[in-house]
């Protein structure tokens, strides 16, 4: 079995069909869809082709990948989908919108968490332990608000940011002990190096610098799993493959494969690094197993006799 713990619907040109024609030729089993809920003051207009015009709002921004696509797509396909779900903190009672939606429509997953505020506001605090009582695990999405400018080294404000820096989400993970958190996007990925302060990109490239803090949270808070979805990962693991093998060979119990997207080049990149076959099935499916255990009307009926 194999199972893209981070997916999306109507995205990027696709409707919920074309994600399945997509899982299938790539032999993935099962996705977990996750919503991303826009503020309209939060709405970035370059986004908008990747979106479903249908949620384009009166003012003209943006409503997100909205929780009704994504229920859509579950019901017709209920055997290929997990549902997510996550609210925006600063709308409305989030963590009672987040209990209603897994009450009433089974959603199992607080993701995708994106929003232009910080990892540890207290509002999303309360989001992430009403996540925690109800056993969904929190996909975030970091994005630094800050990079060094290659001429000066002086930092400059880079207006699509979400959560903060890594020291906001490591203030999160320690408020929230009992709630399991899945790390993704460039400003988590770039950690992977021990000079990551100093990049002046969202995807560093280069050799790797000791004391990167991708191990550092991984070794002290065991609520902190890592998906490997979109390029920020992939462009992460290739920076040194060696090492990259050695990293997902020791926390082989905390990294998740993903895509964000479509394709196969993730799988691809895998394969060859030739992980151990603990290693390999913990991260193509175990993990996510363990964190969303599947019943018998999520698992594609192909892959009901499989571990």
């Amino acid at each position: 079995m194999i199972i893209d713990t981070h997916q999306h619907v109507f995205w990027h040109g696709r409707d919920d069909a074309g994600l399945i024609a997509d899982l299938d030729e790539h032999s993935i089993d099962l996705a977990w869809l996750l919503t991303w809920e826009i503020a309209s003051t939060e709405d970035s207009p370059a986004y908008h082709h990747v979106l479903n015009p249908e949620h384009l709002r009166p003012d003209g921004t943006h409503a997100g990948i909205v929780l009704a696509d994504l229920i859509k797509a579950r019901d017709r396909y209920p055997d290929r989908f997990v549902l997510g779900y996550c609210p925006h903190p600063c709308l409305g009672d989030a963590p009672a919108l987040l209990e209603a939606a897994h009450r009433m429509h089974g959603a199992r997953v607080c993701g995708e968490w994106k929003f232009r505020m910080l990892f540890d506001d207290p509002r999303c605090l309360n989001l992430y332990r009403k996540a925690g009582e109800l056993g969904m695990p929190v996909v975030l999405h970091l994005d630094v608000p800050y990079l060094n400018d290659k001429a000066t080294g002086r930092p400059v404000y880079q207006p699509n940011w979400y959560g903060g820096t890594v020291a906001n989400l490591e203030r999160a993970l320690q408020a929230c002990p009992e709630t399991t958190f899945i790390g993704h996007a460039p400003g988590f990925w770039r950690e992977i190096s021990g000079d990551a302060d100093q990049a002046a990109s969202h995807y560093p490239e280069g050799p790797l610098a000791p004391g990167n803090r991708i191990e550092h949270l991984l070794e002290r808070y065991p609520n902190l799993y890592a998906d490997l979805s979109a390029g920020s990962a992939l462009r992460a693991l290739k920076r040194d493959v060696a090492f990259s093998r050695n990293l997902l060979e020791r926390f082989q119990n905390r990294f998740l494969f993903a895509r964000d997207y479509y394709g196969g080049e993730l799988m691809a990149f895998l394969r060859q690094m030739d992980l151990s076959d603990s290693a390999w099935s913990a991260i193509v499916h175990g993990n996510a197993q363990r964190l969303v255990p599947l019943d018998a009307e999520t698992v594609p009926a192909s892959t009901m006799t499989l571990s």
